[in-house]
């Protein structure tokens, strides 16, 4: 067998261990169908009728099932009864993504109406594709999750593993940049702005199976660049942490973080000078 048959025959050999799985653009078209029917605002179709909502309902369950048999991690699964469950949680899903409306419409002075914020905004974007992958995640769905998330990544900046647990009321402003690692915990009312991270402070292989990324209590504000670090950091409700800061250890209720950094201004002076 020459050099070249033997590396085509290795990639025959990946190819037979693959793990199956439905295009990516067939999940996120799925996922973008169910944005569309909790949000007519996306649709270029007016849906008057509930029998006609039923009836798409129904039509993306069965995809759902579709897309679920089609998947090699999920062919022990009984994927008619994961594709009713999920859509049982719509109405959760919906009320949650409704209070993401709200806080991002009542946390930006530049958000005139939600039309604005549904069509518009990338943070609400990313959290609709988050609730779904998540929805799914806490079914044990294999996968697919992470591949929602991922699209909502390519198109936003914003990146969420659909394991971090977000409680309502998710305010994301401008958001790219930023990350939110698998077992971070955020609360209500928290407000985060672009380039935060919520991440690990080691990512050895080892620790795939403990909290590893930080909690953050309700009625908290980030400011862009911070990066707050560790499964065992607790950032207390009603506290608030300024840009660029570094923090890798817990802050009590009502901080105030800053990072103190030193700016010169010297008026009528050039570089050159």
């Amino acid at each position: 067998m020459s050099t070249l048959q033997n590396f085509f025959q290795q990639i025959i050999y990946k190819q037979q261990l693959a793990h199956h799985v439905p295009a990516n653009k067939v999940l996120s078209n799925w996922a973008s169908s169910v944005i569309a029917l909790l949000y007519p605002q996306l649709s270029p179709i007016s849906h008057p009728k509930i029998d006609d909502l039923l009836h798409i309902s129904d039509v993306l369950q069965k995809e759902l099932e579709q897309i679920l048999s089609a998947t090699k991690d999920c062919s022990s699964f009984d994927n008619a009864e994961v594709a009713r469950q999920f859509f049982s949680e719509l109405p959760e899903i919906y009320r949650l993504l409704n209070t993401d409306i709200y806080a991002i419409l009542n946390g930006d002075p530049a958000a005139r109406n939600e039309f604005e914020v549904i069509r518009a905004y990338p943070g609400f974007y990313a959290l609709c594709f988050y609730r779904i992958a998540h929805a799914l995640y806490t079914l044990d769905v294999p996968m697919l999750p992470r591949i929602l998330t991922e699209f909502a990544h390519s198109k936003t900046g914003i990146d969420i593993h659909p394991a971090a647990e977000i409680d309502e009321y998710c305010c994301i402003d401008h958001g790219t940049g930023i990350v939110i690692g698998e077992t971070a915990q955020i609360g209500k009312h928290v407000k985060i702005y672009q380039g935060v991270t919520l991440g690990a402070l080691s990512v050895d292989k080892s620790l795939a199976y403990i909290k590893r990324h930080p909690t953050v209590k309700d009625h908290v504000i980030i400011y862009s660049g911070a990066t707050i670090l560790g499964g065992e950091t607790v950032v207390g409700h009603h506290s608030t942490i300024g840009g660029n800061v570094w923090l890798t250890t817990s802050v009590p209720p009502g901080s105030l973080v800053y990072h103190n950094s030193e700016i010169t201004v010297l008026e009528g002076k050039l570089i050159n000078e």
